[in-house]
């Protein structure tokens, strides 16, 4: 263990030295930081290109969206030319949408890290054929002229010959000659409404769409049919399966609390500078649940860029768990939130990044939550970020199943139950006040070197428990896990990363944190001492971790895999001995295949399957001891559909 100690010691130097060393050329996009607990991600890609007409000129104000791991649009200039910035590695369906032009089918564009592709698409422009309306006012009438029966067919006053004289459809009628021979007024230029000039039975005129009446029902009509058509919406619609167990052995028991989920996004643009997005997603069961969240965000480049939304879920449990009832009195649960950031671009090299986040839980004492973040990025040279944050983060136990996750997460609505270890003890929120400073090196053949350091005071650290028994008490559900609190504690440490493409089609991520520790116990100790032992901490520890992801794409099955993996000794064991933590580990498996045979014109069939024991979501803030502090976490599964368009 210390050999291994000593060489990763003599890796983070030599990184750290690397960091140092002049930086090569070329420009460098300031980027958001990278969350303190979660793995490292890419960097990102674009796509450019140019939209033309069928006869190859340009096409200005057209809209092109990218759908894929992110979603993002962009307008084109003059010259039909655009730009998608900031995307996530991956396969994406870019479309262009213009009123007046026939849209073609998406095609899909792979983006790799740090690279940008080339994609030009081509508009039809649509042709429309209008019905014959006739004009008044189309000729000078002489007061002698003769009567209709004594006019030459073929021939209108001024001595003009009528080019249609020989169709069967003109109307020799007295009243459209007199309409034809009509002299000029100030009506001469306008178009005589067809119900004047028709010969429908009168009381008819109500039911025509033409008519004035139908015109006025017809107009609204008219005008959301034309924004759902012209407005170049995006998105995507999943039909997923959601099961838990606790072995293999276990995946197809009756007991494996399966669920079936109904999610759906859409995204449109907002004039040249935003995007809106609407998500939601729905479960039926012994637990009816839904969440629906909302947010606006401009895009880059900007000098301020917002980021504002909202989401609110509730959940009802009709089962006959006693220790899920005993914590909900109407027998649901309610949580919303709103949060706002602005990213402001100081100057090139500097941007910063604040705003808040506000929550409500109706099961806490305290229901309001407060979380305020700053942070800081400069440019100082080419290629290279430096990074600063600082922030106050509230979360209420189970927070975990009403927050909306990142957007490259899988979408569920709440689907467990939970309660206090210590059955009349109120649910307290946990606060950490977090600062971390960090420093990011491109390397144009290593890909993207970090070194961070960071500290945290945490009050109140969540614990939570799976597969508790307690005494006298019916055996705890998959479903139903137990919250308590274990004190205080202060953490300050450091972490070394690599992201970097290790082939083509396959890339990835690695980061390795070494944390210290300083416990001050209170709360729901001697509880857990009893029934969770390893979740307690006294004292201080160290914690070692390294977490690394792998994405791999097949083009040629259209299949995508990515893999997260994290190995740590500061995971709790439900028998383990509190002064010998062993490792463990935590993973997560997604398979994304799609099914070109099911594919329409604008949208794209795909399979999902995932697997996976990780419980919280990374947090850009979070405790370090958020995961860690998780007893025996059931193995989650979760496959479907997924129709994106």
């Amino acid at each position: 263990m210390k050999a291994v100690a000593r060489a990763i010691a003599a890796l983070a130097a030599g990184g750290f030295g690397l960091l140092c060393t002049p930086a090569v050329a070329g420009a460098q996009v300031s980027q958001t930081r990278q969350p303190v607990r979660q793995l490292v991600s890419l960097a990102p890609g674009s796509i450019d290109g140019v939209v033309q007409d069928e006869k190859d000129a340009p096409v200005a104000g057209a809209v092109v969206s990218a759908l894929g791991a992110t979603r993002a649009f962009a307008v084109t200039d003059r010259s039909g030319r655009f730009e998608l910035r900031t995307l996530s590695p991956g396969p994406y369906l870019v479309r262009a949408h213009l009123s007046g032009f026939i849209a073609p089918p998406g095609r899909i564009v792979d983006v790799h890290p740090s690279s940008r592709v080339s994609s030009s698409i081509a508009l039809h422009r649509a042709t429309s054929s209008s019905l014959p309306v006739l004009a008044a006012g189309v000729a000078t009438v002489a007061r002698s002229s003769p009567a209709p029966a004594e006019q030459p067919a073929g021939e209108v006053a001024g001595g003009a010959t009528n080019d249609n004289s020989g169709s069967a459809d003109d109307d020799h009628g007295e009243t459209a000659w007199r309409l034809r021979h009509a002299r000029r007024s100030i009506l001469k230029d306008a178009t005589l409404p067809e119900d004047i000039a028709s010969d429908r039975p009168p009381g008819t005129e109500l039911l025509d769409p033409h008519s004035f009446f139908g015109r006025a029902v017809g107009s609204p009509a008219r005008a959301a049919t034309s924004f759902l058509t012209e407005m170049p919406f995006s998105g995507q619609f999943n039909l997923l399966t959601s099961g838990s167990f606790e072995s293999p052995q276990k995946l197809f028991a009756t007991d494996s609390f399966a669920r079936s989920i109904a999610y759906v996004a859409v995204s449109a643009p907002v004039g040249q500078h935003a995007d809106w997005t609407m998500r939601g997603a729905l479960t039926q069961g012994d637990i009816s649940s839904w969440i629906v969240a909302g947010a606006y965000a401009t895009r880059a480049p900007a000098r301020h860029r917002y980021d504002v939304g909202l989401s609110y879920s509730t959940q009802r449990y009709d089962g006959g768990n006693p220790a899920a009832l005993r914590d909900v009195t109407d027998g649901s649960r309610n949580a919303g939130a709103m949060y706002a950031f602005d990213t402001f671009a100081i100057t090139p090299g500097i941007s910063l990044t604040y705003g808040g986040r506000f929550a409500r839980y109706d099961y806490l004492a305290d229901r309001g939550l407060i979380s305020p973040r700053i942070a800081l990025t400069l440019v100082p040279v080419e290629h290279v970020r430096l990074n600063m944050l600082v922030s106050r983060r509230a979360v209420a136990p189970g927070a975990e199943e009403f927050a909306p996750p990142a957007d490259s997460a899988i979408w569920l609505p709440p689907q467990r139950t939970f309660s206090s270890l210590v059955e009349g003890r109120s649910l307290d929120a946990e606060h950490t006040t977090h600062l971390d400073v960090e420093l990011e090196r491109d390397i144009a053949a290593a890909g993207t070197i970090s070194v961070r350091a960071f500290r945290q005071n945490v009050d109140d650290q969540i614990v939570t428990m799976f597969g508790v028994e307690i005494p006298g008490r019916p055996a705890a559900e998959l479903g139903h896990y137990f919250v308590a609190n274990n004190g205080d504690v202060k953490t300050n440490g450091w972490s070394a990363g690599l992201r970097t493409s290790f082939a083509e089609r396959v890339h990835g991520s690695v980061e390795y944190s070494l944390a210290r520790s300083h416990w001050y116990p209170a709360g729901d100790l001697p509880s857990m001492a009893l029934l969770a032992s390893s979740a307690t901490r006294r004292g201080s520890e160290r914690v070692h971790d390294v977490a690394s992801t792998l994405e791999a794409d097949v083009p040629e099955t259209a299949t995508r895999v990515s893999v997260l993996y994290r190995v740590s000794n500061g995971f709790a064991h439900r028998n383990a001995v509190p002064d010998r933590q062993p490792f463990d580990s935590r993973f997560d498996v997604q398979v994304r295949q799609s099914l070109p045979f099911m594919d329409f014109t604008t949208a794209k069939w795909e399979m999902l399957l995932a697997v996976r024991d990780f419980f919280h979501e990374a947090a850009a803030d979070q405790s370090i001891h958020d995961e860690l502090l998780v007893v025996r976490p059931p193995k989650q599964i979760v496959g479907g559909l997924t129709l994106r368009f």
